[in-house]
């Protein structure tokens, strides 16, 4: 039997991804965010909160690097969800982390996470449900670590890990389970 949990925004695994931007005098600040997900083959769709710092850069910056945070920095990934850059102007310096500019868009790169998203702002505008920034993917990097032999990312080199919204807790992520359109095909034969 099913129980009845009320409106709650249960969906499982929500991404950690940490948006990057450059506030003013070219300060690194860095939000760590479950609210976000490819919308398009090269866009990203993200809803932030209208008074967090982010929210102010991107308006400024019309530019973002997003990137996937990983397990050997989840201290760094679950401040930057603590720490409000309104209010703590050396956010980004505690971690101990470091940042270099994107070549492709006016937004910084943290060098320590494996996998980045530059991106530029197509579209930011306040909904009834928040600030909603749309962004075009022009530019990704990957640390060569995460790689496999052809070239592309191996998930569990990655060392990510994912958001749970039932206890508020992080998972580790990585094991493959099956081969997206093929592991249900025996069932296409029936």
């Amino acid at each position: 039997m099913k129980k009845d949990l009320g409106v709650k925004p249960y969906l499982f695994p929500m991404p950690v991804l940490m948006i990057s931007t450059y506030g003013d005098n070219d300060v690194v600040d860095v939000m760590n965010m479950a609210w976000g997900s490819i919308c398009a083959q090269n866009m990203v769709s993200l809803n932030i909160s209208k008074g967090h710092k982010t929210s102010e850069n991107i308006q400024k910056r019309n530019a973002f690097t997003l990137s996937i945070a990983d397990i050997p920095h989840i201290e760094a990934a679950d401040f930057f969800g603590i720490a409000t850059g309104n209010k703590m102007s050396d956010k980004f310096e505690r971690t101990g982390l470091t940042a270099t500019k994107s070549q492709k868009v006016d937004a910084p790169i943290v060098n320590e996470f494996p996998l980045t998203l530059e991106c530029k702002v197509v579209e930011a505008r306040d909904e009834v449900y928040g600030f909603h920034v749309i962004g075009e993917i022009v530019g990704v990097l990957a640390d060569e670590s995460v790689l496999d032999e052809s070239g592309k990312v191996d998930p569990s080199k990655l060392n990510a890990f994912v958001f749970d919204q039932f206890q508020n807790g992080y998972y580790a992520i990585g094991e493959k389970v099956g081969q997206a359109w093929s592991t249900g095909v025996p069932l296409m034969k029936k």
